[in-house]
């Protein structure tokens, strides 16, 4: 498995489509990942610090996790089968780990909800989905030498000429 960190909630023009951006910090390659506009919503605002007056259902699933000592120990990109990621909840309770499938996004939802929660993704459907976004420096370990905003520039270019059916499998 690679761990990927979670660089945030894009949207695809023209079709404002939502994506969640993932990206490897070994390599400097990312996994675009298509979400409807609720979890887009969820992850965006939670990054933003929103706090709504009443928990909403990612916060809620978070919170009944804590309730029954249940921890969340990883989130597991494990395939893409025609077009649409599935993610396992690698959960630790009474001392017995349970996985639990879920949508990506709602996994990445909850996950950020409880911390530092590692995002995993299968080596083998990474090497399959994985893109670049040009000359991004993957040597250098100072993160503060890439520019967030030239990210996001090269990332809209390639969202451009994407389209959700390049990642069909064929």
């Amino acid at each position: 498995m690679i761990p990927l960190e979670l660089v945030g909630v894009r949207v695809e023009l023209p079709a404002n489509q939502p994506i969640v951006l993932l990206r490897d910090p070994d390599s400097g390659r990312y996994l675009p990942i298509w979400i409807g506009g609720a979890e887009a919503m969820s992850i965006s605002s939670h990054l933003e610090g929103d706090v709504p007056p009443r928990p909403l259902t990612h916060q809620l699933l978070a919170d009944t996790l804590r309730a029954l000592g249940a921890e969340l120990e990883a989130v597991h990109l494990t395939d893409l089968r025609e077009g649409t990621f599935y993610a396992e909840l690698h959960l630790l309770s009474a001392g017995q780990e349970v996985v639990v499938s879920a949508r990506p996004s709602d996994a990445i939802a909850v996950a950020i909800r409880l911390g530092a929660i590692p995002i995993l993704v299968d080596e083998e459907l990474f090497a399959k989905v994985a893109i670049e976004l040009g000359d991004v420096d993957v040597d250098s370990s100072d993160d503060a030498s890439v520019d967030p905003e030239d990210e996001v520039r090269r990332f809209r270019d390639f969202l451009e000429d994407l389209d959700p059916d390049d990642f069909l499998e064929g």
